[in-house]
């Protein structure tokens, strides 16, 4: 876990989309989503449901973001 996942999910949740996360933190949107998926690797949970849109954060998503904030 890297303080760069934890901002990168915090603006997930800000804009409730990789692609606006990803400008807004100067990154490409491969490269957001890549990270967000390692950090996801190491809790062994999803952080984001990605079935709808805007994306929302999952139950422990909210709880991992809060302590990221």
């Amino acid at each position: 876990m890297t303080i760069t996942q934890l901002e990168y999910i915090v603006a997930v949740d800000t804009y409730r989309s990789f692609v606006t996360a990803a400008d807004k933190c100067f990154v490409t949107q491969p490269t957001l989503s890549m990270q967000v998926q390692k950090l996801e690797d190491t809790l062994g949970v999803k952080l984001f449901d990605r079935s709808k849109q805007p994306i929302t954060p999952t139950e422990i998503g909210i709880e991992v973001i809060a302590q990221a904030r």
